[in-house]
């Protein structure tokens, strides 16, 4: 099957040290043939070490991003991330009812990977309510996961599954739970849709640039999700993009903490 160009939207906020949020997102689509455009939420200061400081500009101006960007382009996907507090959350719900794109892929951006919190408590319940029904995939980590149910985080693949289940009760059309956080050997994560659940395994790659992994996975679904005839060829074809990019991320040399993964491993 032949398919044009994508034009795939990150809604999410923006990482001044270029390793997550809509600098990561722009980096996959482009990796992955994609034209990118970007609504941004919020901005941050940051670096490889941590956030050092959060300005979240007005809903309403959220609003006009949304518009101004749907009003004109054709869009064929649209990548969610960090969206700070609840008028945040309802605004893009808000325009996601009102243009319906084909495909939505929710990453649940709650903690960074230095512990600062990108979600506001009160956000929280808005997501679940507002946004998860909209989602053709969202994407948790256990964590989030956890929080999204008022559980404990799973410790096993049972308990991912179940909570995949649980999540898509909510309304998400799928969910894949991304087993990061287990203790175990691999890194599987499972994709749970009506057809059922799918493991996806992969390899733990022992290396410290890791930042940026949960909105480089997910943005690159977005990218080929209108490229691919199926939600689960996607999504496996992302993972291996992401697997590349974190093997290859000690060729960059990008500040003294956790520094990005290489999403251009491919052709530099």
């Amino acid at each position: 099957m032949t398919h044009p160009i994508p034009n795939v939207l990150t809604i999410a906020g923006s990482d001044s040290g270029g390793g997550a949020g809509i600098q990561a997102d722009l980096k996959a689509f482009s990796a992955l043939g994609a034209y990118g455009l970007s609504v941004i939420t919020a901005l941050t200061a940051q670096n490889t070490r941590g956030v050092t400081a959060i300005h979240t500009p007005d809903a309403s101006f959220v609003t006009a991003q949304l518009d101004a960007v749907f009003d004109d382009i054709r869009i064929d996907a649209v990548k969610i991330g960090m969206l700070a507090n609840a008028d945040v959350v309802r605004a893009v719900a808000a325009a996601l009812r009102r243009y319906r794109p084909a495909h939505v892929v929710l990453d649940t951006v709650m903690i960074s990977k230095s512990h600062h919190a990108l979600l506001a408590p009160d956000a929280v319940a808005a997501l679940r309510v507002e946004l998860l029904p909209l989602a053709t995939l969202v994407t948790p980590n256990l964590p989030e996961a956890a929080a999204l149910l008022n559980e404990t985080s799973a410790e096993d693949e049972d308990a991912m599954v179940r909570q995949g289940e649980a999540l898509r009760a909510l309304g998400a059309r799928a969910v894949l739970m991304k087993g990061g956080h287990l203790s175990s050997a691999d890194s599987p994560d499972w994709l749970i849709e009506d057809s059922g659940a799918m493991r996806l395994g992969g390899p733990r790659v022992p290396v410290k640039n890791t930042h940026g992994t949960g909105c480089t996975l997910s943005s690159s679904i977005a990218a080929l999700l209108p490229q691919r005839d199926t939600l689960a060829a996607a999504t496996v074809d992302a993972k291996l993009y992401l697997t590349g990019a974190i093997e290859q991320s000690a060729r960059l040399d990008v500040g003294h903490g956790v520094g990005p993964v290489h999403h251009f491993f491919r052709w530099w």
